[in-house]
Protein backbone atom coordinates (compact mmCIF):
# COMPACT_ATOMS: atom_id res chain seq x y z
CA UNK A 1 0.00 0.00 0.00
CA UNK A 2 3.02 2.66 0.95
CA UNK A 3 4.48 2.20 -2.33
CA UNK A 4 1.03 2.44 -4.16
CA UNK A 5 0.66 5.92 -2.68
CA UNK A 6 4.56 7.09 -2.84
CA UNK A 7 4.08 6.22 -6.95
CA UNK A 8 0.81 8.11 -6.89
CA UNK A 9 2.40 11.34 -4.95
CA UNK A 10 5.26 11.41 -7.52
CA UNK A 11 2.46 11.22 -10.86
CA UNK A 12 1.08 14.38 -9.08
CA UNK A 13 4.18 16.23 -8.65
CA UNK A 14 3.49 15.85 -4.40
CA UNK A 15 7.44 15.79 -2.69
CA UNK A 16 7.21 13.87 0.73
CA UNK A 17 10.50 16.22 1.63
CA UNK A 18 10.23 14.36 5.19
CA UNK A 19 11.30 11.37 3.70
CA UNK A 20 14.19 13.15 1.78
CA UNK A 21 16.75 12.33 3.74
CA UNK A 22 20.90 12.74 3.66
CA UNK A 23 23.78 11.28 5.82
CA UNK A 24 27.10 12.09 5.63
CA UNK A 25 30.45 9.22 7.01
CA UNK A 26 33.93 10.84 8.03
CA UNK A 27 35.35 11.23 4.55
CA UNK A 28 33.85 14.73 3.56
CA UNK A 29 31.37 15.92 6.65
CA UNK A 30 32.15 19.92 5.48
CA UNK A 31 31.41 18.66 1.77
CA UNK A 32 27.99 16.86 2.93
CA UNK A 33 27.10 19.96 5.63
CA UNK A 34 27.58 22.29 2.34
CA UNK A 35 25.13 19.78 0.23
CA UNK A 36 22.30 20.06 2.76
CA UNK A 37 22.62 24.39 3.44
CA UNK A 38 22.19 23.83 -0.82
CA UNK A 39 19.12 21.96 -0.35
CA UNK A 40 18.13 23.38 2.64
CA UNK A 41 17.79 19.73 4.61
CA UNK A 42 19.57 19.07 8.24
CA UNK A 43 22.22 16.35 8.01
CA UNK A 44 20.87 13.09 8.83
CA UNK A 45 21.59 11.87 13.03
CA UNK A 46 24.06 9.15 13.37
CA UNK A 47 26.56 7.89 15.54
CA UNK A 48 29.81 6.83 13.44
CA UNK A 49 32.51 5.62 15.54
CA UNK A 50 35.41 2.83 16.50
CA UNK A 51 35.24 -0.01 18.69
CA UNK A 52 38.72 -0.15 21.02
CA UNK A 53 39.64 -3.04 18.94
CA UNK A 54 39.55 -0.89 15.36
CA UNK A 55 36.25 -2.11 14.40
CA UNK A 56 33.08 0.20 12.93
CA UNK A 57 30.24 1.18 15.21
CA UNK A 58 27.41 3.09 12.93
CA UNK A 59 24.36 3.79 14.47
CA UNK A 60 20.78 5.26 12.94
CA UNK A 61 19.61 8.00 15.15
CA UNK A 62 16.52 8.94 13.24
CA UNK A 63 13.58 6.61 11.37
CA UNK A 64 14.48 6.37 7.59
CA UNK A 65 11.62 3.48 7.18
CA UNK A 66 10.07 4.27 3.27
CA UNK A 67 12.83 6.83 3.08
CA UNK A 68 14.87 8.33 0.43
CA UNK A 69 18.39 7.96 1.76
CA UNK A 70 21.25 9.81 0.21
CA UNK A 71 24.62 8.34 1.51
CA UNK A 72 27.82 11.22 0.75
CA UNK A 73 31.20 9.38 0.90
CA UNK A 74 34.23 10.06 -1.01
CA UNK A 75 36.49 6.89 -0.70
CA UNK A 76 39.49 8.54 -0.05
CA UNK A 77 43.01 8.24 2.03
CA UNK A 78 42.47 6.05 4.02
CA UNK A 79 40.97 3.98 1.29
CA UNK A 80 39.36 0.98 2.48
CA UNK A 81 38.21 2.72 5.82
CA UNK A 82 36.11 4.99 4.56
CA UNK A 83 34.94 2.20 1.91
CA UNK A 84 33.88 -0.40 4.34
CA UNK A 85 31.89 2.61 6.73
CA UNK A 86 29.89 3.71 3.51
CA UNK A 87 29.03 -0.08 3.33
CA UNK A 88 28.40 -0.59 6.50
CA UNK A 89 25.75 2.59 6.45
CA UNK A 90 24.47 1.33 3.70
CA UNK A 91 23.48 -2.35 5.42
CA UNK A 92 22.23 -0.31 8.24
CA UNK A 93 19.64 1.71 5.95
CA UNK A 94 18.79 -1.01 4.26
CA UNK A 95 17.58 -3.20 7.46
CA UNK A 96 16.18 0.01 8.52
CA UNK A 97 13.63 -0.14 6.08
CA UNK A 98 14.74 2.65 4.07
CA UNK A 99 12.64 2.82 0.93
CA UNK A 100 15.77 3.71 -1.87
CA UNK A 101 19.13 4.35 -0.68
CA UNK A 102 21.58 6.45 -2.91
CA UNK A 103 25.54 5.88 -2.63
CA UNK A 104 27.01 9.19 -3.67
CA UNK A 105 30.60 9.17 -3.97
CA UNK A 106 32.25 11.98 -5.62
CA UNK A 107 35.30 10.60 -5.55
CA UNK A 108 35.03 6.69 -6.36
CA UNK A 109 37.94 4.16 -5.37
CA UNK A 110 40.01 1.59 -7.22
CA UNK A 111 38.73 3.32 -10.27
CA UNK A 112 42.32 3.44 -11.99
CA UNK A 113 42.25 -0.51 -11.52
CA UNK A 114 39.26 -0.67 -14.20
CA UNK A 115 40.54 -3.91 -16.01
CA UNK A 116 43.14 -6.45 -16.35
CA UNK A 117 46.19 -4.98 -18.09
CA UNK A 118 48.45 -7.53 -16.31
CA UNK A 119 48.48 -11.30 -15.77
CA UNK A 120 46.68 -12.46 -12.41
CA UNK A 121 45.11 -9.14 -11.77
CA UNK A 122 41.61 -8.21 -9.75
CA UNK A 123 39.02 -5.66 -11.91
CA UNK A 124 39.08 -3.86 -8.62
CA UNK A 125 36.75 -0.91 -9.86
CA UNK A 126 34.31 -3.99 -10.71
CA UNK A 127 34.40 -5.53 -7.13
CA UNK A 128 33.64 -2.38 -5.46
CA UNK A 129 30.52 -1.79 -7.69
CA UNK A 130 29.41 -5.50 -6.61
CA UNK A 131 29.98 -4.72 -3.00
CA UNK A 132 28.22 -1.50 -2.98
CA UNK A 133 25.05 -3.33 -4.42
CA UNK A 134 25.34 -6.18 -2.36
CA UNK A 135 25.19 -3.60 1.09
CA UNK A 136 21.66 -2.59 0.15
CA UNK A 137 22.87 0.16 -2.39
CA UNK A 138 19.64 0.79 -5.25
CA UNK A 139 21.84 3.51 -7.29
CA UNK A 140 24.81 5.56 -7.09
CA UNK A 141 25.80 9.01 -7.94
CA UNK A 142 29.33 9.64 -8.75
CA UNK A 143 31.22 12.34 -10.18
CA UNK A 144 33.92 12.27 -12.86
CA UNK A 145 34.91 8.68 -12.69
CA UNK A 146 38.29 8.26 -13.91
CA UNK A 147 36.78 5.44 -16.42
CA UNK A 148 33.44 6.33 -17.47
CA UNK A 149 32.51 2.57 -18.27
CA UNK A 150 33.00 2.03 -14.59
CA UNK A 151 29.38 3.20 -15.10
CA UNK A 152 29.10 -0.98 -16.69
CA UNK A 153 29.86 -2.54 -13.37
CA UNK A 154 27.03 -1.58 -11.62
CA UNK A 155 23.51 -3.57 -12.37
CA UNK A 156 21.85 -0.54 -10.95
CA UNK A 157 21.18 2.69 -12.09
CA UNK A 158 24.49 5.07 -11.89
CA UNK A 159 24.42 9.28 -12.66
CA UNK A 160 28.14 10.32 -13.42
CA UNK A 161 28.22 13.87 -13.11
CA UNK A 162 30.95 16.22 -14.36
CA UNK A 163 32.88 18.53 -12.42
CA UNK A 164 33.76 20.31 -15.79
CA UNK A 165 31.24 23.27 -15.74
CA UNK A 166 32.27 24.68 -12.36
CA UNK A 167 36.14 24.20 -13.90
CA UNK A 168 35.23 25.76 -16.53
CA UNK A 169 33.67 28.78 -15.10
CA UNK A 170 36.64 29.33 -13.28
CA UNK A 171 39.16 29.77 -16.04
CA UNK A 172 36.55 31.74 -18.39
CA UNK A 173 36.76 33.86 -15.49
CA UNK A 174 40.90 34.01 -15.24
CA UNK A 175 40.64 34.89 -19.23
CA UNK A 176 44.46 33.61 -19.66
CA UNK A 177 46.39 35.01 -22.71
CA UNK A 178 46.81 32.30 -25.87
CA UNK A 179 45.10 29.68 -23.91
CA UNK A 180 46.40 26.10 -25.11
CA UNK A 181 44.41 23.60 -23.44
CA UNK A 182 46.79 20.34 -22.72
CA UNK A 183 45.67 16.49 -22.25
CA UNK A 184 48.63 15.11 -19.53
CA UNK A 185 48.04 11.95 -21.94
CA UNK A 186 46.39 9.93 -24.85
CA UNK A 187 43.76 9.02 -22.04
CA UNK A 188 42.73 12.13 -21.28
CA UNK A 189 42.61 13.42 -24.57
CA UNK A 190 38.57 13.57 -24.43
CA UNK A 191 38.32 15.81 -21.00
CA UNK A 192 40.74 18.05 -22.40
CA UNK A 193 39.37 18.23 -25.75
CA UNK A 194 36.08 19.39 -24.03
CA UNK A 195 37.64 22.10 -22.38
CA UNK A 196 39.15 23.83 -25.64
CA UNK A 197 35.92 23.63 -26.60
CA UNK A 198 34.24 25.46 -24.10
CA UNK A 199 37.53 27.88 -23.53
CA UNK A 200 37.56 28.10 -27.12
CA UNK A 201 41.76 27.40 -27.18
CA UNK A 202 43.65 24.57 -29.00
CA UNK A 203 44.33 21.21 -27.77
CA UNK A 204 47.87 20.03 -27.40
CA UNK A 205 48.71 16.21 -26.05
CA UNK A 206 51.77 15.13 -24.19
CA UNK A 207 52.85 11.52 -25.30
CA UNK A 208 54.84 10.02 -22.43
CA UNK A 209 57.09 7.01 -22.73
CA UNK A 210 58.56 4.97 -20.21
CA UNK A 211 62.03 3.76 -21.66
CA UNK A 212 62.71 1.02 -19.08
CA UNK A 213 60.84 -0.26 -15.54
CA UNK A 214 63.37 2.16 -13.76
CA UNK A 215 63.73 4.94 -16.18
CA UNK A 216 61.72 7.94 -16.29
CA UNK A 217 59.06 8.54 -18.90
CA UNK A 218 60.20 10.66 -22.14
CA UNK A 219 57.75 13.51 -22.74
CA UNK A 220 57.00 14.39 -26.64
CA UNK A 221 54.73 17.04 -27.38
CA UNK A 222 52.21 17.07 -29.92
CA UNK A 223 50.83 21.04 -30.70
CA UNK A 224 52.87 23.98 -30.06
CA UNK A 225 53.00 26.10 -27.17
CA UNK A 226 55.94 28.26 -27.33
CA UNK A 227 54.65 32.01 -26.04
CA UNK A 228 51.33 30.86 -25.01
CA UNK A 229 49.51 29.71 -21.39
CA UNK A 230 48.66 26.02 -20.79
CA UNK A 231 46.40 24.44 -18.63
CA UNK A 232 46.98 20.85 -17.96
CA UNK A 233 43.65 19.03 -17.34
CA UNK A 234 42.90 15.61 -15.81
CA UNK A 235 40.84 14.20 -13.33
CA UNK A 236 43.44 12.89 -10.73
CA UNK A 237 46.33 14.43 -9.21
CA UNK A 238 47.95 11.32 -6.84
CA UNK A 239 51.92 11.70 -7.11
CA UNK A 240 51.81 14.79 -8.96
CA UNK A 241 54.82 13.31 -10.70
CA UNK A 242 53.13 13.59 -14.20
CA UNK A 243 51.97 16.35 -13.55
CA UNK A 244 55.47 17.86 -12.60
CA UNK A 245 57.05 16.45 -15.93
CA UNK A 246 54.19 17.70 -18.23
CA UNK A 247 54.68 21.20 -16.53
CA UNK A 248 58.57 20.69 -17.11
CA UNK A 249 58.11 19.87 -20.65
CA UNK A 250 55.65 22.70 -21.48
CA UNK A 251 58.05 25.03 -20.20
CA UNK A 252 61.06 23.77 -22.07
CA UNK A 253 58.82 23.93 -25.06
CA UNK A 254 58.15 27.76 -24.64
CA UNK A 255 55.59 27.99 -22.80
CA UNK A 256 55.16 31.38 -20.28
CA UNK A 257 53.20 29.80 -17.95
CA UNK A 258 51.38 26.38 -16.68
CA UNK A 259 47.90 26.05 -15.07
CA UNK A 260 46.62 22.90 -13.76
CA UNK A 261 43.17 21.84 -13.53
CA UNK A 262 41.44 18.47 -11.54
CA UNK A 263 38.51 17.04 -10.00
CA UNK A 264 39.93 14.77 -7.43
CA UNK A 265 43.59 16.64 -5.57
CA UNK A 266 44.20 13.20 -4.12
CA UNK A 267 47.39 14.52 -3.46
CA UNK A 268 49.23 11.12 -2.11
CA UNK A 269 52.90 10.90 -1.07
CA UNK A 270 55.55 13.52 -2.29
CA UNK A 271 52.72 15.02 -4.24
CA UNK A 272 52.45 18.29 -1.72
CA UNK A 273 56.10 18.56 -1.81
CA UNK A 274 56.29 18.48 -6.05
CA UNK A 275 53.96 20.70 -6.33
CA UNK A 276 55.30 23.12 -3.96
CA UNK A 277 58.51 23.28 -5.77
CA UNK A 278 57.59 23.14 -9.25
CA UNK A 279 56.80 26.21 -11.81
CA UNK A 280 53.31 25.88 -11.96
CA UNK A 281 51.49 28.55 -11.62
CA UNK A 282 48.40 27.22 -9.85
CA UNK A 283 46.51 23.85 -9.27
CA UNK A 284 42.66 24.19 -9.34
CA UNK A 285 40.87 21.17 -7.89
CA UNK A 286 37.50 20.79 -6.37
CA UNK A 287 36.48 19.41 -2.73
CA UNK A 288 35.36 16.50 -3.58
CA UNK A 289 38.41 15.23 -1.54
CA UNK A 290 39.48 17.77 0.91
CA UNK A 291 42.87 18.35 1.13
CA UNK A 292 45.38 17.84 4.05
CA UNK A 293 46.69 20.25 6.36
CA UNK A 294 49.95 20.37 4.45
CA UNK A 295 48.52 20.82 1.11
CA UNK A 296 46.27 23.69 2.62
CA UNK A 297 49.78 25.32 3.57
CA UNK A 298 50.35 25.60 -0.69
CA UNK A 299 48.94 28.86 -1.96
CA UNK A 300 49.24 27.38 -5.39
CA UNK A 301 45.90 25.42 -4.40
CA UNK A 302 43.21 26.58 -5.46
CA UNK A 303 40.18 24.71 -4.57
CA UNK A 304 36.70 25.37 -5.97
CA UNK A 305 33.24 23.70 -4.25
CA UNK A 306 31.01 20.95 -6.16
CA UNK A 307 28.45 21.20 -3.37
CA UNK A 308 26.07 22.91 -5.71
CA UNK A 309 26.60 20.52 -7.99
CA UNK A 310 25.90 17.62 -6.42
CA UNK A 311 23.20 19.00 -4.65
CA UNK A 312 20.95 19.75 -8.05
CA UNK A 313 22.05 15.92 -8.63
CA UNK A 314 20.74 14.62 -5.59
CA UNK A 315 17.72 16.89 -6.28
CA UNK A 316 17.10 15.36 -9.42
CA UNK A 317 17.15 11.89 -8.20
CA UNK A 318 14.83 12.50 -5.56
CA UNK A 319 12.38 14.42 -7.57
CA UNK A 320 12.98 11.91 -10.81
CA UNK A 321 13.77 14.85 -13.31
CA UNK A 322 16.45 14.96 -16.11
CA UNK A 323 20.16 15.95 -14.59
CA UNK A 324 21.02 16.50 -18.60
CA UNK A 325 20.74 20.39 -17.47
CA UNK A 326 23.91 19.77 -15.65
CA UNK A 327 26.33 18.85 -18.45
CA UNK A 328 27.38 22.01 -20.68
Amino acid sequence: MRGRSRWAARRTGIVNDDRFKIFSGTANLVLAESICRHLNVPLGKALLGRFSDGEIYFQILENVRGADVFVVQPCHHPVDNHLLELLLMIDAFKRASAWRITAVLPYYCYARQDRKDKPRVPISAKLVADLLETAGASRALTLDLHAPQIQGYFDVPVDHLYASPVLVEYFRHLRLPNLTVVAPDAGGVERARFFAKKLDAPLAIVDKRRVDVDVSEVMHLIGDVRGRSTLVVDDIIDTAGTLVKTADALLREGATQVYAACTHAVLSGPAVERLQKSKITEVVATDSVPLTEMAKKVGKIKVLSVADLLARGIRSIHEETSISELFI
